[in-house]
């Protein structure tokens, strides 16, 4: 009697795991099915669309060419679009103002406001209404111009925040004005106009507030050079009290004297303190040849890298090539037209 309930629990434990299995099968063959019939179901798409190609392949082969030919056509009777490109450097950020008035020269060319372009481009208004697009881009930049913007971004930034951002956030993220190189791209239907245009884009950079940075510059750098200038004049009035001191050290078994300022001499360190002196007035001159170039440098609102060139080049773009846009299109037309009547078909034989 004792071994029956022994028994009866084996027996109920073998029927659990058999259950449980029987579950986990059924589970498994669900997952099967469900994959089996996307693919069953992908499958039959690729037939059907197959069978609808061969089954109308003549509608769709003249349907196709006739766009072929329509596109050539239509390309060569349009009229051939040129492009060119120059590229600048902006300083004092005055490249805001030339991203505006990029904008207003779109804005004159899509209300065909010809006189107020020919005002700022001083040309005829027949030449400018080749005039197609103005846009204003990125320079190019190698990887070490990007990780030195990047560096100088992550300066101005807290030490917490700046290190959320990683390089991809920062180039991901960062403004088309942030940098200073900008490529000015012009497309026209007369590729002898470019150069023309030169003269009204660059009376695009200068406004009020570029000018009161310019002067803000110009007067900081000013003031910096004044102390630069009264420090070197410092220096060499310790050099000549060490130079007295020198001569008197050759004649004294040890001599001792505090110039103040932090400057206490002795015997022993003279020599190192005037060499010092001389590092330190090299520095400052070194300091003041850097304003000197910068302000020769950065002496206007921008630099014309590369300007336009004599003629431009021919520019097309994904939707002027109608050879193959017309057919694709056409190829795209005849799918939904057999996706309606297929619809159509089905609406009406339906019963509910």
């Amino acid at each position: 009697m004792s071994k029956d309930p022994v028994r009866n629990n084996d027996y109920a434990e073998e029927t659990d795991i058999l259950t449980l299995l029987k579950y986990f099968e059924n589970g498994i063959l669900k997952i099967f099915r469900f994959f089996g019939s996307i693919f069953k179901a992908f499958y039959s798409l690729i037939i059907y669309s197959i069978k609808a190609v061969v089954l109308n392949i003549k509608l769709i082969v003249a349907v196709m060419a006739f766009g072929a030919i329509a596109g050539f056509l239509l390309e060569n009777f349009s009229p051939t679009k040129y492009e060119s490109e120059m590229l600048v450097r902006t300083y004092f950020d005055s490249q805001h103002q030339l991203a505006t008035n990029i904008e207003f020269y779109n804005s004159l060319l899509s209300d065909e406001n010809y006189i107020t372009l020919k005002e700022v481009f001083k040309m005829e208004e027949d030449s400018l209404k080749d005039l197609l697009e103005f846009e204003i881009q990125i320079g190019p930049e190698t990887e070490n111009e990007r990780i030195m913007k990047y560096d100088n971004f992550l300066q101005q930034l807290d030490s917490v925040r700046a290190q959320e951002i990683s390089f991809d956030d920062f180039l991901e993220g960062r403004d088309i004005l942030s940098g200073n190189l900008f490529q000015i791209r012009v497309v026209s239907k007369n590729k002898n106009i470019f150069r023309r245009l030169e003269g009204g884009i660059l009376n695009s950079f200068q406004n009020l507030y570029s000018i009161k940075k310019k002067e803000k510059r110009d007067s900081l750098i000013a003031i910096q050079k004044i102390n630069l200038r009264e420090a070197i004049v410092e220096i060499d009035s310790l050099q000549n009290v060490y130079i007295n001191v020198l001569e008197e050290e050759s004649t004294a078994n040890k001599a001792s004297i505090n110039l103040g300022q932090g400057f206490p001499l002795t015997q022993e360190k003279s020599d190192t303190k005037e060499y010092q002196l001389l590092n330190k007035e090299i520095e400052l001159r070194e300091r003041l040849r850097e304003l000197d170039e910068r302000i020769i440098s950065e002496d206007e609102y921008f630099d014309v890298i590369s300007g336009f060139p004599e003629v431009g080049s021919e520019y097309k773009e994904w939707t002027d090539q109608y050879m193959f846009l017309f057919p694709a299109l056409g190829f795209v037309v005849l799918c939904i037209g057999f996706l309606l009547n297929k619809l159509s078909r089905y609406v009406r034989s339906y019963e509910g």
